[in-house]
């Protein structure tokens, strides 16, 4: 590759560029470093240093924070405050520990909720949402705030918080600059345009470079195989964000593609998923293939698979990790999508007698780790899983996940970064911002639980994960590994690898608290105007013009459309009309009838009682049976029943072929047992006994086969007839080309639909933020917390007042719990427990029946807050809002017991929650009783309170687990 000379003049313009830097704030603080700046690095900060706001955008690991650094390198030089905003405490805790190495204790603080040291120091590091807390309450400490540093500021697509990012963007005083730092994502100039609308000159820049290069594997059994063939990276071929990435793979591009992309997935790889498909289809439809498997299982003992084969043996985890010892690829990161995978990962690797660190390295993680637990009380540390943490840490493995104890998880993260730890086992959570990179990085499976079902993981987060792979300024290359698994696709692997960027997309909603801060602050109409100018209203315009193109387009086909159904005997759109109608209401009439049908073989489910004999048509065992038991729980009747056989079952409307009767009853004996295989036996021979004395009719005689589907479906039927007669009457019927207008119309009927779906999506997206905003101020105002004004205008009522300083996702909820009194009869043990119903989010599959209450004041109060709930989500529904989730009760007694100063193990003896888990919601209880305690004007009473509960609570593992 040819290069230019620079000429004479162009080198001592360069030089003479270098000299003037070097007497300014950036030349200042690039001589602090120890390497040199990047070009993406020292761009980004001559923005700053010229007063403009920047957005950098830039894979993980590139070095974006050194652009937020700066800013504070320039507050600091100024005279001015900055502040560094995460989204998370844990990056909070380690930006902290990084700023007061470098400019003192003095110099900077840390505020995130439920910690605050140092609050008033020139420089704090915070979570974005104690930023945004300040802003509405109008903090003295945003005086002389001269730079706010947004790290991971592409958290604004958050579902839940991303919200809190648009906020603080929106409403930052005009003088502040702000430095925006974001993972790479393809729409970085549409933000950076929002920023510049929103908050002035903002300079958008983008680096697609690695610094380290990124090498992408397929570990095969226990062989590391390269994904792409060639001896270059995808980086260097094409960049993230580059024409080449954007033109772009599908998810799973074809071998045929590869040449046209700029790259060859590896022959060998596709050559073994060719071998692995044939294998399973001769497997399963080659000859003798089923029968064999059939004698196998018989002969062996084996259960049936359904398991999909594999021309590979997949190595163990311990085999995985010793694969890359001996490839010299260690320190990895393992991500598993499972926390008790993780901890299964480390218990494996320790029970396999594997060792990666020497006896120097194990007397040094000694020394740390019990250092870290010395503070932790003797009963506590079984409970905490310390020793066989405490035992991988010594052999350079550990587990990373929210379910840790925070403290556990910083000695693993120090550890690692030490070089002490040489494998962790991570969830996804790890590549969120805290800095722990690797030479490698694993991947197991490129799917997820999401809370609902199995998910394919998207590129942005392939890219996430995998960009923790590389230390820059330690490794030469990182490498990411992805495991074989039965039915891997290498194509797709590379689709996800070789698509470095994804779209930034706004989750703005107004809330109840933004909502009535902004009423507060700016009254009704300046509140609308500054909604409207959110990156989510942006977006929604920008996509307006395009669906409007559309919709011009679509609309010169329609007529084009209708001219080809054009009919020389009459109005070919009427006619079309009457088929469209006809076809509508035979659908609707089939779906009725199925309905119906199912509504009335619900009912008769749900009629039978114990004792009921019946004959069951269709299902898993058709023929007689008794009914043991009713069931009410799910959505369908489901009843037990006992067959002639002897087998217990359960019945369902799938069995039926229409509304099932009792043939006869038999009495159940009280000494009846389902599990004794004689009582099963004695009852099926009575019910043989009852259908002898009482011959049934033939099946089918005694159901009612007349669905008597009513009224409504007679008058359908009449409709239908009706419409026939029209159609038929009508001139365009007898026309010889009627079917070849008929398909005419069936597009432009097609295309109708579609283009009123752009209209209404056009009409929908114009204003959305300003209209949902009316309507949460409408909800307000139902609710007292907005008062209207002789002049038309709206004032805040005392309730509203209050409310403007409770923030959470249940915030009306919480200002209705304190407005009806679900405080007033609590001690402060009780109080604790009950702020833990406003906070705690249970999974779902813990969620369960209500539980008794520890007291009957906290019953009291239980039952206050569900009721404003269900009260609260009726209004929601019917004013088309996000709903309030739902007060969960799974954390009273676990937060009542710590409240009361049980030991850990008895707080958490009978429930599924970690120690990590539990110690987090409880730093969010101690979090809402501080924002309660600090409320203008709340009873002074409940403000002692909860200042007394926070006592309560904030000990033990709770108080030791640092900062974060």
């Amino acid at each position: 590759m040819s290069t230019t000379t620079p000429s004479p003049s162009e080198r001592y313009r360069a030089s003479a560029e270098r000299a003037a830097e070097a007497k300014t704030h950036l030349g200042a603080f690039a001589r602090t470093l120890s390497f040199e700046l990047d070009d993406f690095q020292r761009q980004a900060c001559k923005s700053l240093q010229e007063g403009r706001g920047v957005l950098v955008a830039a894979p993980t690991g590139a070095g974006k924070t050194i652009v937020g650094e700066f800013a504070v390198y320039l507050a600091l030089q100024r005279g001015l405050k900055a502040f560094y905003t995460t989204p998370i405490k844990a990056l909070s805790n380690q930006k902290f520990t990084e700023l007061t190495e470098k400019y003192g204790d003095a110099n900077v603080g840390l505020l995130t909720g439920d910690t605050s040291i140092n609050g008033d120091a020139p420089v704090v590091v915070m979570t974005t949402e104690v930023l945004r807390n300040m802003l509405y309450a109008d903090s003295d400490t945003l005086f002389d705030l001269g730079f706010v540093v947004m790290d991971e500021v592409h958290y604004l697509a958050d579902r839940f918080r991303g919200a809190v990012w648009e906020e603080v963007i929106i409403h930052l005083p005009s003088e502040v600059q702000v430095a925006s730092l974001s993972a790479t994502v393809s729409n970085a100039e549409e933000f950076g345009a929002w920023l510049d609308t929103v908050r002035g000159d903002t300079d958008v820049i983008v680096s697609e470079h690695r610094p380290v290069p990124l090498w992408q594997h397929v570990m095969v059994g226990r062989d590391i195989v390269d994904l792409f063939a060639g001896e270059t990276t995808f980086d260097e071929i094409a960049p993230a964000g580059s024409p080449a990435a954007a033109a772009a793979l599908p998810l799973a591009p074809t071998p045929a593609d590869a040449g046209q992309r700029g790259f060859e997935v590896n022959p060998e790889l596709l050559t073994l998923s060719r071998a692995e498909s044939q294998l399973n289809f001769q497997g399963r439809f080659g000859h003798g293939g089923r029968s064999q498997r059939r004698q196998q299982r018989q002969r062996y003992g084996d259960k049936p698979q359904q398991e999909t084969r594999s021309a590979v043996r997949r190595a163990s985890r311990p085999q995985v990790i010793a694969s890359l010892d001996r490839q010299d690829l260690l320190p990895a990161i393992t991500f598993i999508f499972s926390r008790a995978g993780c901890d299964a990962a480390v218990a494996q690797c320790v029970a396999s007698g594997l060792w990666l660190t020497t006896e120097r390295e194990q007397g040094i993680i000694a020394q740390r780790v019990d250092e870290a637990g010395q503070d932790i009380p003797t009963d506590d540390l079984e409970v905490l899983g310390f020793w066989s943490w405490r035992e991988g840490l010594l052999r350079g493995i550990a587990a990373h996940h929210a379910g840790m104890l925070p403290t556990f998880k910083e000695v693993v993260e120090k550890l690692f970064a030490d070089g002490l730890v040489k494998a962790v086992f991570a969830t996804e959570t790890l590549a969120l911002g805290v800095n722990m990179p690797a030479r490698s990085v694993v991947l197991e499976k490129l799917d997820k639980f999401n809370g609902e079902a199995h998910v394919d993981i998207t590129a942005g987060e392939y890219t996430q994960l995998t960009g923790r792979a590389g230390r820059r300024g330690i490794d030469v290359e990182g490498h990411a590994v992805v495991l074989w698994q039965p039915g891997t696709d290498p194509a797709a692997v590379a689709g996800l690898a070789s698509r470095r960027t994804y779209p930034l997309n706004s989750s703005f909603q107004p809330t109840y608290n933004m909502s009535i801060n902004l009423l507060a602050q700016f009254g009704r109409p300046r509140a609308r105007e500054i909604l409207e100018s959110s990156f989510a209203q942006f977006q929604a315009d920008r996509s307006v013009v395009g669906l409007a193109r559309q919709v011009r387009s679509r609309e010169e086909s329609l007529a084009g459309y209708a001219k080809s159904m054009t009919c020389h005997l009459g109005d070919f759109t009427e006619y079309a009309r009457l088929r469209r109608e006809l076809s509508d209401a035979e659908n609707f009439s089939s779906r009725s009838k199925s309905r119906a049908r199912k509504s009335l073989n619900e009912d008769s489910l749900s009629r039978l009682l114990p004792g009921d004999v019946v004959d069951v048509p269709a299902g898993r065992a058709p023929g007689f049976a008794v009914v043991l038991s009713s069931d009410h729980s799910s959505r369908e009747p489901r009843p037990a029943v006992l067959t002639l056989e002897s087998q217990l079952r359960r019945i369902g409307v799938d069995d039926l072929e229409g509304p099932i009767a009792p043939l006869t009853r038999i009495r159940i004996p009280k000494s009846f047992n389902a599990k004794v295989p004689k009582s099963r036996r004695d009852l099926a021979s009575s019910v043989r006994n009852a259908l002898r004395e009482n011959r049934p009719p033939a099946r089918g005689n005694s159901r009612n086969n007349d669905f008597g589907l009513g009224s409504a479906l007679q008058n359908q039927e009449k409709k239908i007839a009706d419409l026939r007669r029209a159609l038929r009457a009508h001139p365009c019927h007898g026309c010889s080309e009627r079917e070849d207008h008929a398909r005419w119309s069936e597009r432009w009927w097609k295309l109708r639909k579609e283009t009123d779906g752009l209209v209404r999506q056009i009409q929908g997206r114009t204003n959305t933020i300003a209209k949902t905003f009316d309507r949460v101020c409408d909800v307000l105002s139902a609710y007292g917390y907005l008062e209207s004004t002789e002049d038309g205008q709206h004032r805040i009522s005392t309730d509203g007042q209050r409310l403007r300083r409770i923030y959470g996702e249940k915030d009306l909820l919480i200002s209705q719990a304190l407005r009806q009194g679900a405080f007033d009869d609590l001690d402060a043990v009780e109080v604790a427990a009950f702020a833990s119903v406003l906070v705690y989010q249970a999974k779902r599959e813990d969620r369960g029946l209500r539980p008794r209450m520890p007291s009957v004041s906290l019953e009291t109060a239980v039952d206050i807050v569900v009721r404003e709930w269900s009260a609260l989500e009726d209004v929601e529904e019917q004013n088309k809002l996000p709903l309030t989730g739902e007060p969960e009760l799974g954390l009273i007694w676990p937060m009542y017991k710590w409240a009361r100063g049980r030991h850990l193990q008895d707080v958490l003896s009978g429930t599924d929650l970690a120690a990590g888990d539990f110690v987090r919601w409880v730093k969010q209880v101690i979090d809402l009783l501080d924002q309660l305690a600090k409320i203008p004007g709340l009873d002074p009473r409940l403000a002692r309170l909860c200042a007394e509960a926070i006592k309560l609570i904030r000990r033990g593992v709770v108080a030791y687990s640092t900062v974060g």
